[in-house]
């Protein structure tokens, strides 16, 4: 998929009852698998809509989903190949059949902490599926292996039928994260505000959302071929900002007199100013997919930062020598600097 595809107010409504969505998409998807199981008299027929679920059930979106029934497939396969030869020496040797399948689950066992431990997974339980007919039964043991890439298949076929993506759900959930960030950031920084306001509910909420859409990370760099570097330093720089956000705000309400000191310094206004524009700009770039706005807020951005250095350098200004002003001044700094480098890396993953 493109990653700069403009974002349709249909899409991020649906998106955002993404749940309902799926839970419907699985249901339509059981009924016409089991109405055409049947249909067509499959034995084994129990085994398509029970791999159905396993492989759409517990994932709704496209890069997620394909790599699972293609490991669900190769561990069929090389799991109903092991039953299949324990059936045969079945024949011959009860034990020898049993150390076949000794074998075989030791196979399943070692690859499970490997690199795909759901395919490894499979070659254990498709060799349990097969070893469970009767002996020397290679009919049933075929028939029940072949439903189940029958059911995979299934899965892919109705997963494809206006697939979900999880880069479309990270976009918005990004969007809404900046959203939520700003309005937060806004409130602590309110200068027509006389006491602290209580901030610590949105920023945990905050804070967990952001650490939701790490689930989001592998599947959709499978969906644009994204590197995940990308998406896990979006990750944490986001992370870095709540968290920067909060001692920021400490800072602010720290003592009377530094409070109203900084309502009224100009460079702290404009950086402040220029904080909310270039959040405003990146929310706006994930819903329409075209960073240029945002990339050229970035210019701006380091002008400010560059304002903020000399503030801190400059020996005349005798208010920065009370800590809270100063902490605030470098938290400024620093909050500047990982907006820069959000905006570096999201328009890096809405590159065209």
């Amino acid at each position: 998929m493109r990653p700069d595809k403009s974002l349709t107010p249909f899409e991020v409504r649906v998106y955002r009852h993404y749940r309902v969505v799926h839970g419907c998409r699985i249901a339509l998807a059981f009924i016409l698998t089991f109405l055409l199981v049947r249909i067509l008299n499959v034995p084994e027929g129990t085994w398509p809509l029970i791999t159905l679920v396993v492989v759409m059930g517990p994932i709704s979106f496209w890069g997620n989903v394909v790599p699972r029934a293609f490991q669900r497939i190769g561990g069929t396969i090389v799991g109903a190949a092991i039953g299949l030869v324990a059936l045969r020496l079945e024949l011959y040797s009860l034990p020898l059949m049993l150390i076949w399948c000794a074998l075989g689950m030791f196979l399943c066992g070692f690859l499970t902490l490997g690199k795909r431990p759901y395919q490894a997974l499979l070659i254990g339980i498709t060799l349990a599926v097969v070893v469970g007919a009767q002996p020397g039964d290679l009919e049933t043991a075929l028939w029940r292996s072949g439903d189940v890439i029958f059911g995979s298949l299934l899965a892919m076929l109705f997963t494809s039928v206006w697939p979900q993506r999880a880069f479309i759900l990270w976009r918005i959930n990004m969007a809404d994260f900046i959203g939520d960030f700003t309005r937060v950031a806004q409130v602590g920084f309110s200068p027509n505000l006389l006491e602290r306001p209580r901030l610590e509910k949105p920023l945990q909420h905050i804070l967990n959302e952001v650490v939701k859409m790490r689930a989001l990370i592998v599947p959709a760099s499978n969906e644009t071929r994204i590197q995940k570097a990308i998406f896990e330093a979006i990750q944490t720089t986001s992370r870095n900002m709540v968290c920067t956000l909060e001692l920021q705000i400490n800072a602010w309400w720290a003592s009377r007199e530094s409070h109203f000191l900084m309502i009224n310094a100009r460079t702290l206004r404009d950086t402040q100013q220029m904080s909310w524009q270039t959040l405003s700009a990146l929310s706006r770039a994930l819903y329409e997919g075209n960073p240029s706005p945002a990339r050229a807020n970035i210019d701006k951005l380091n002008e400010v930062a560059r304002e903020l250095r000399q503030l801190l350098r400059d020996e005349q200004a005798a208010a920065l020598s009370e800590t809270p002003v100063h902490g605030y001044v470098w938290l400024s700094l620093e909050l500047a600097r990982q907006l820069e480098r959000l905006s570096q890396l999201i328009c890096r993953a809405l590159r065209k």
